[in-house]
């Protein structure tokens, strides 16, 4: 079940859903069962989500300006 460990689910939806485990959480109503299981999607879900973060980051690309005064795209982190 692909969709309830975030693999499925954009970056923005896994922090919806996180809310709303924390949110069940901190209520103190559910079952010992029902909140392990809650937290272990919430555990699946900030896992995900910090991979999608870690993924963006690398993405990220820093301009500079070349040589000949052109912006130059180089990867992020990378210094002349």
């Amino acid at each position: 079940m692909s969709e309830s460990n975030g693999e499925s689910r954009t970056f923005e939806e896994n922090i919806v859903r996180l809310e709303e485990i924390v949110s069940q959480l901190e209520r103190g109503t559910a079952k010992l069962a029902d909140s392990l299981a809650l937290f272990e999607e919430g555990t699946r879900l900030a896992a995900a989500c910090s991979a999608m973060l870690d993924e963006a980051e690398q993405k990220v690309v820093k301009l500079q300006k070349g040589p000949d005064g052109a912006p130059v795209e180089l990867p992020f982190g990378m210094e002349e």
